[in-house]
C-alpha cells in the first residue's frame, strides 16, 4: 500500500509551480520510451540527481545510457523545491556527525557539501545554463532568543572544529542589511551557495546531458523492474529498456510497493515529507521598504519545522515551510490556509499582497537522517543515490555524478564520505512511518515554540 495517496503521484497533473511558468514546455518533454530498448545504463528518475548521472556518464564516460522519468524532466522535487544550493543533505548536526562517524570523516562531508555548491556552479557555467541565480551564501534568522544563543554556538563549534566562519548579525545589523521581521531576533551568515531557478536548472541538464549522447524519456514510469539473464529488464506502458547497469534517482518519489528486486530493496528506507512553496507577484519598492526586507540573500529560520524564503531577481518573494503530512486535494487546501497564515505573520506588511502560486512536493528523509549513495542489497549491479533532506539542489547534483562514477568502475564507494556510505537501514515497521512523522512534528513545534 502506497504511504501517500495516488494524488501524489500523479503525473497527469502539472506541478502548480512559478517555475513551470518560467520555462518552455518542450523544453521538459522528451519521447516516451517505445518498443524494445537497449542500453548499458539505465536510470529511474528525472530531477538533479538522474540528470546528473546521465550527463558524467554519457560525457564523461562516453557510456550508453538511458534515462526514465515518469512524469516531465524535473517533475518531482526537482521542479517544486525553492532552489536554494546550499550546504546541507542530513538532519543531524555537525556534532551528531563527529560523535558518530568521527572527525575526519565529518570533515570530509562538510567539504563533500562545499564540493556539492561548486559542482552546480561548475555546470551553469559550463552548459551555458542561465538559472537566475543570486544570494552570496545563506542566512540563518533566529526565531527567538533561545535560536540565537544556539546560533552563537554553533557558530563557534564550526570555527573552533572545521575553521569555518559565520557571521553573526544582530536583530539591528539585519534591519541595517534589508533583512526585517517581527520574529527575528538576530542571525548568522554563511558565505557558501546561492539561490537559482531549480526547473531551469534541471532542464539546462537535461539539454546538456542529450547533446552528450544519453536517451531521455519522459513519461515513461517504470512499472516492473525483473532480471533477463545478466541484464535489468524495466518495463514501461509502451515498451521496456534492457541495460547491465542500474541506478534508482527516485528519491522520495519511490513507488516501493512496485514489482522487482530493486523497489524491494529500498522500501521501506526512505520517508517522503511534503514542504510547501509560494511565489508572491512581483512587490514595488514601497512594498519592500514598508516591511523593511529588501536582501536578496537566501534565508531560513532555525525552527526544526523550517521556513525558507528569499526576494528573487524579478521583485517576487518566495516562501516555504514543511507541509502537512497528507497528499489528497482536501490536504492540498489545508496547507495553502496555514501557508499564507505563516507567511502574513511573519511578513506582515505584504498580508494583501497577491500569492500567485502555491503548490508542494517531496523531500526524502532516510532513517539514519544522512544520504545515501551506493550499491543495492540483494540487487546485482543496482545503485542509488536519493535522500537529501531538503537539500536536494547540490547534495543530489554531487551525489548522482559520484554515483555514476561507481557505476562506471572510475571510482567505489570508498572514495566517498562515510556519512553517505550508509548502510541505508530500514525504518522500524514501516508500515508506521507516517504515525512517526506526525509524532515528530508535534514534538518539533514544541521544542521550536516552548521549550
Amino acid at each position: 500500500m502506497p504511504l501517500y495517496s495516488s494524488h501524489a503521484y500523479d503525473r497527469s497533473r502539472p506541478l502548480g509551480s512559478y517555475w513551470e511558468t518560467t520555462v518552455e514546455p518542450e523544453a521538459r518533454n522528451y519521447a516516451p520510451l517505445e518498443g524494445e530498448q537497449t542500453a548499458d545504463f539505465a536510470i529511474i528518475g528525472g530531477g538533479f540527481t538522474g540528470l546528473n548521472a546521465a550527463l558524467r556518464l554519457a560525457g564523461t564516460h562516453g557510456a550508453d545510457v538511458a534515462l526514465l522519468e515518469a512524469g516531465d524532466i524535473g517533475w518531482g522535487a526537482s521542479g517544486r523545491n525553492g532552489g536554494f544550493c546550499c550546504v546541507g543533505g542530513s538532519k543531524r548536526s555537525p556534532g551528531d556527525i563527529v560523535r558518530h562517524y568521527g572527525h575526519e570523516e565529518a570533515a570530509r562531508f562538510l567539504d563533500f557539501q562545499a564540493q556539492a555548491i561548486d559542482h552546480v556552479r561548475g555546470l551553469l557555467e559550463a552548459h551555458a545554463i542561465d538559472a537566475d541565480t543570486h544570494s552570496d551564501g545563506e542566512l540563518n534568522l533566529a526565531h527567538r532568543d533561545k535560536a540565537m544563543r544556539e546560533l552563537q554556538e554553533e557558530a563557534a563549534e564550526l570555527r573552533s572544529a572545521f575553521g569555518i566562519e559565520m557571521t553573526l548579525h544582530s536583530r539591528d545589523e539585519l534591519a541595517a542589511m534589508g533583512v526585517a521581521g517581527p520574529e527575528f531576533c538576530g542571525g548568522a551568515t554563511l558565505k557558501r551557495g546561492f539561490a537559482l531557478n531549480p526547473l531551469k536548472y534541471a532542464t539546462g541538464l537535461a539539454r546538456a546531458a542529450r547533446e552528450a549522447g544519453a536517451k531521455l524519456h519522459g513519461r515513461s514510469a517504470v512499472t516492473a523492474i525483473s532480471r533477463e539473464g545478466e541484464r535489468w529488464r524495466l518495463e514501461t506502458a509502451r515498451g521496456h529498456l534492457l541495460a547491465r547497469r542500474l541506478i534508482m534517482a527516485t528519491n522520495g518519489y519511490l513507488e516501493e510497493e512496485l514489482p522487482g528486486v530493486p523497489f524491494a530493496a529500498l522500501a521501506g528506507r526512505l520517508l517522503p515529507v511534503l514542504s510547501c512553496v509560494l511565489v508572491t507577484r512581483q512587490l514595488t519598492a514601497e512594498e519592500l521598504a514598508a516591511q523593511g526586507w529588501t536582501s536578496h540573500q537566501m534565508s531560513y529560520d532555525t525552527r526544526q519545522l523550517l521556513h525558507y524564503f528569499r526576494l528573487m531577481p524579478d521583485g517576487r518573494f518566495l516562501f516555504g515551510m514543511r507541509g502537512s503530512t497528507d497528499t489528497t486535494p482536501q490536504s492540498d487546501v489545508a496547507i495553502r490556509r496555514e501557508i499564507l497564515a505563516d507567511f502574513h505573520r511573519m511578513f506582515p506588511a505584504w498580508k494583501d499582497v497577491e500569492v500567485t502560486h502555491v503548490w508542494s512536493g517531496f523531500v526524502c528523509m532516510s532513517a539514519e537522517l544522512t544520504p545515501y549513495v551506493g550499491s543495492l542489497a540483494d540487487a546485482p549491479d543496482a545503485f542509488a543515490a536519493l535522500a537529501y533532506h531538503g537539500n536536494g539542489v547540490a547534495m543530489g547534483s554531487l551525489c548522482g555524478a559520484a554515483v555514476a562514477d561507481i557505476v562506471a568502475g572510475k571510482t567505489t564507494s570508498a572514495d566517498l564520505p562515510a556519512v553517505v556510505r550508509g548502510p541505508l537501514k530500514r525504518f522500524p515497521f514501516p508500515a508506521l512511518r507516517k504515525a512517526y512523522l506526525k509524532a515528530a512534528y508535534r514534538w518539533y513545534a514544541l521544542c521550536d515554540e516552548v521549550l
